[in-house]
């Protein structure tokens, strides 16, 4: 495992940049995870991704199927793009703090 400093903090990660100690995860995380994606302020539309995407990980395990994500938010795939241009798997649940998604998120 690698880890990467970020703000004066340093975290453990796998090869693709995530997280690998969720549990640390909290508010602060998410924005340092978030500069990795080029997102220098998290606005609310980006906190109502990213809880969602934490709370339907803690919840089921697994990070939502991208469709479900839209349906349940309300964002149009295109504006979940637009928060994160890396995509919802590589950004979004970067910046959630979950692990890299093996499906079709």
């Amino acid at each position: 495992m690698a880890t990467i400093e970020l703000n004066g903090r340093t975290y453990t990660v796998d090869e693709n940049g995530f997280l690998q100690e969720p549990e640390i995860w909290n508010d602060d995380v998410a924005r340092d995870f978030a500069t990795t994606e080029g997102i220098t302020d998290m606005t609310d539309e980006h906190w109502v991704l990213v809880r969602y995407l934490r709370d339907y990980y803690l919840k089921y395990g697994i990070a939502p199927m991208v469709r479900k994500l839209c349906k349940e938010t309300g964002f149009r795939l295109a504006q979940v793009y637009d928060l994160f241009p890396s995509g919802p798997a590589n950004g979004a649940c970067k910046v959630a703090g979950l692990p890299k998604p093996t499906g079709c998120v």
